[in-house]
């Protein structure tokens, strides 16, 4: 099957193809050996969470003590 590429680099996946694999919004990406390989991903709600909280640099022990602080033990 042929997809065409946009110039704003998009590309519509062939239903027949999709409809192959398990329903998703999101796809890894990746290059291998010349060929684009595209690998259905499910995001999952708390990956978002924990990517946001590492990306602040919020660590286990930070939302230990926030947690402790909320419950008045601190």
């Amino acid at each position: 099957m042929l997809a065409k590429m946009t110039s704003k680099n998009q590309v519509t996946l062939p239903k027949a193809v999709v409809s192959k694999v398990a329903l998703t919004d999101y796809f890894d990406v990746e290059v291998e050996g010349g060929r684009i390989v595209l690998t259905p991903v499910r995001i999952q709600k708390a990956d978002a969470v924990r990517n946001k909280l590492a990306a602040l640099g919020i660590d286990e022990s930070d939302v230990a003590e926030a947690v402790a602080w909320a419950r008045g033990r601190k």
